[in-house]
Order: C-alpha cells, then sequence, then structure tokens
C-alpha cells in the first residue's frame, strides 16, 4: 500500500534519520560524562533511539516509503558533529539542548499518529504513541539534571525550552491513553 499524504512521508522520513543523528549524539554524550549513573542513563537514551528509528522504518517498510539519501546525510553529519562537540563544550549544554531537542521529538511521534487518522489508519497508534512517551521521558531526563542550574533561565529565555516551557503539551502524571491522545501536540 502507498501513502498519498506528502507531510506524513517527510515527517516519517525525516523522523528515521534524525533518529540516527540523536544515538550518534548520545554516544558521545555519555562518553563525555563522568558520572556512571548519567552514562548508563544517557547509554539507554541511545538504544531507545536505535529502537526508535528500527521501528520507523518498519512502518516506512509497509508503505513503500524510501529512505531519504539527503536526511540521511544531513542528520548522520549532525549527529557526528554533536557527538564530538560534547567532548569540549562542557556538562550543562549537552544535557540543555539533548532535553530542548527531545522536546520537539515528542511531537513528531504524535503528528505521525494523526496524520495517519486522518487517512484512517489506526494500526500503528499504539508504537507511535508509545515512541511519543518515551521521547517525553527523555526530555524529563535531561530537566531534571539542570533544572536548579543557574544557566537554566538564561537559556530557556533565548533557546525557548526549559523549567517553564516545553514544546509539547504532555504531563507524563496524568496522560491520555492511546486513544484519546489526539489532543496531544496540537498547533
Amino acid at each position: 500500500m502507498t501513502l498519498n499524504h506528502p507531510n506524513l512521508i517527510v515527517l516519517l522520513q525525516r523522523a528515521y534519520s534524525a533518529e540516527k543523528a540523536a544515538a550518534f549524539a548520545y554516544q558521545g554524550h555519555a562518553g563525555s560524562v563522568k558520572n556512571k549513573d548519567e552514562k548508563s542513563a544517557i547509554n539507554q537514551i541511545e538504544i531507545d533511539e536505535w529502537n526508535h528509528r528500527k521501528e520507523v522504518l518498519m512502518i516506512m517498510q509497509q508503505y513503500d516509503i524510501p529512505i531519504s539519501k539527503y536526511y540521511e546525510i544531513r542528520f548522520h553529519l549532525i549527529g557526528k558533529i554533536i557527538s564530538f562537540s560534547c567532548y569540549i563544550i562542557g556538562w550543562f549544554i549537552p544535557f540543555y539542548f539533548a532535553g530542548r531537542l527531545e522536546s520537539g521529538n515528542v511531537c513528531e511521534y504524535f503528528r505521525i499518529k494523526q496524520y495517519f487518522n486522518d487517512l484512517g489508519i489506526k494500526e500503528h497508534g499504539i508504537v507511535l504513541y508509545e515512541m511519543g512517551i518515551k521521547e517525553k521521558e527523555h526530555e524529563v531526563y535531561f530537566l531534571q539534571k539542570i533544572k536548579n542550574n543557574k544557566l537554566l533561565p538564561f537559556f530557556e529565555k533565548i533557546f525557548a525550552w526549559g523549567g517553564k516551557k516545553s514544546f509539547n503539551n504532555i504531563d507524563l502524571d496524568k496522560k491520555y491513553p492511546v486513544e484519546d491522545s489526539d489532543g496531544y501536540c496540537k498547533k
């Protein structure tokens, strides 16, 4: 089956490639931290990103959606550059921008789910919901690590994410069930 939904196709292609960038970035991030608990948590987040990439690929294959060479090259380079930079930019910045990135990634999966729902396709709802929630858990983890850092208010003001601002409207303590989650990430 092929999809006649250009926005959905592009979003799937971008999500697939961006997961590789995130995984590469977390390799450098984990390698750059000294605390073994932080290193372990970031390694697990990297594994989650590789798993998301695999799940997105399975969905793409089901609809004969090709992998974008452009996105693959672009996000490969971005991921490698971020990975390397984690060793030289200090502790706070990788945690801050990882949290900010994850905050936006949450909505990527909920938008994909909404696009499928618009087409009457519900079979991917659970896996897309779970990936969106997992990205929210990542966002919360990174925010918890920096929430008391004196740089956070400054970065939040400039980059529009932090203790008081998120790019999604999900509260992990009051999660909607899958079937009621279309209210997440509406613009």
